[in-house]
């Protein structure tokens, strides 16, 4: 059965591939060292176009994601939906396939059929990597489609069995790149759950440091955090003021993908 537990489960990655401006200098690392002492992020920019990601990420990749983290800064008194229900997939892994892609003009834009220009920059396939995501996390059934706004990438809807909606929008974003080479991405965004007995809004912050290997095995790891923050319409808004009111730790690996690409319909 699909419940809202699941599905609040399924939100905390559901971006965390798919979108990011730049960052103070070193902030966002910082922020990821300093977990879980987290406040709201300032030096974000409000999102504009797609997030370019580099080159050695291009391809089709096995993902396995594990959480090995978890903390509700304001327990007792604040807790979110499902919280206590995660610590079970503590240490639990989670595999799915996401692809990189060259950036392609929208076709709505444009009279001709766009070409692809090599030179293009590279950016998630969003439907796919949050299809298969979403089907890694809540069943191959329970999972009917995933569009993506070709106007914007930052405006996304799954929809789920029962006639529900799983609306994302990506309201600011920023990236950074280190010394050691790790390339970091936060984002700000949106989630509206519709089709319940009340639809419920949430407002998610999701920082990811990714970090290229010398191994084909994982070839990528990435550290990630997603933090949940109170939507002004929630009665306990103003008491929790900027503060999370649950964080979420990942590892992620990347393994060259050596299955079909394309998610079953």
């Amino acid at each position: 059965m699909l419940t809202i537990k699941a599905i609040w489960s399924f939100c905390l990655l559901f971006l965390f591939l798919l979108w990011g401006g730049d960052a103070l200098a070193r902030e966002l690392s910082e922020r990821l060292a300093n977990f879980p002492q987290w406040e709201k992020l300032t030096s974000v920019q409000p999102a504009s176009g797609d997030l370019v990601y580099p080159e050695w990420m291009a391809g089709t990749w096995q993902v396995t994601s594990t959480l090995v983290d978890l903390a509700a800064p304001l327990a007792p008194d604040i807790v979110t939906p499902g919280f206590e229900g995660n610590r079970r997939q503590l240490n639990q892994p989670v595999s799915f396939v996401v692809r990189f892609v060259k950036e392609q003009p929208s076709i709505t834009k444009l009279k001709i059929l766009p070409q692809i220009d090599k030179k293009s920059p590279l950016v998630a396939d969003r439907a796919f990597n949050s299809l298969n995501l979403a089907r890694a996390y809540l069943g191959d059934e329970a999972v009917l489609l995933v569009k993506v706004d070709p106007d914007s990438p930052n405006r996304q809807i799954t929809f789920l069995r029962s006639s529900r909606q799983l609306v994302s929008i990506v309201t600011a974003r920023a990236t950074e790149t280190t010394p050691d080479d790790k390339f970091i991405t936060t984002e700000v965004f949106q989630q509206l759950f519709k089709g319940g007995s009340r639809p419920y809004l949430n407002s998610v912050e999701s920082t990811t440091a990714y970090h290229k290997l010398s191994t084909a095995n994982p070839a990528i790891e990435a550290d990630q955090v997603t933090a949940v923050y109170l939507s002004p319409q929630d009665p306990d808004y103003f008491k929790a003021g900027s503060r999370p009111v649950a964080l979420y730790r990942y590892r992620l690996e990347f393994i060259p993908a050596q299955m079909p690409t394309t998610p079953k319909e």
